[in-house]
């Protein structure tokens, strides 16, 4: 069997949710989750470390067009911050996971790491939108834009969470999470 991209792929997505849920998970439950063996999961990757920078490359090109995407999407800022979070709920686990590798303990940021600046980019255009949405009056001054990411994230995750449980729909999921953090946030 030779390595093909769909493997590599389903590999890296079964890492993205399981690294998400237990950080230190050991490559047996990525291999389990991708339905191969050790042995096939070492041909595509040498160890932990390679396949975690390539999941961190693939959620940094992922959530990096996505989130560009969202905030393209329309001239109206109260547009662009809720196609944001559909945009984020969209890229799932991969948020998710991006979000938690750059705020783990220990995580170095740097600026001249590719995956750290884009990380850094992304964040920096929310805080802007976030900003100009305060000063247009959408969202309470009374928080910090701090606060408000950290709101998102926790809306994305809980919506995450709901979808795994599988009791909702996709739409009726963004719905409400819109509803919440639009409604948490003074909109």
């Amino acid at each position: 069997m030779g390595i093909t991209k769909e493997t590599q792929q389903k590999i890296v997505d079964a890492a993205i949710i399981v690294f998400n849920e237990d950080f230190s998970a050991p490559l047996e439950r990525v291999a389990e989750k991708s339905s191969i063996t050790r042995r096939t999961l070492h041909r595509y990757f040498k160890d932990r470390e390679a396949l975690l920078a390539y999941c961190e490359k693939d959620m940094q090109q992922n959530c990096k067009k996505a989130m560009n995407d969202a905030m393209e999407s329309s001239d109206v800022p109260l547009k662009k911050l809720e196609e944001m979070l559909y945009a984020a709920i969209d890229c799932g686990a991969k948020y998710a996971f991006f979000h938690k590798l750059h705020h783990r303990d220990g995580h170095r940021h740097n600026q001249n790491d590719r995956n750290c600046a884009t990380y850094e980019a992304i964040n920096n255009r929310c805080r802007q939108l976030i900003l100009q949405l305060q000063e247009d009056g959408y969202i309470s001054k009374r928080l910090t834009v701090d606060w408000v990411l950290a709101f998102l994230t926790s809306v994305v995750a809980t919506t995450i969470n709901t979808g795994l449980l599988g009791n909702q729909t996709k739409i009726n999921l963004k719905e409400c999470a819109w509803f919440s953090f639009s409604k948490g946030i003074g909109v």
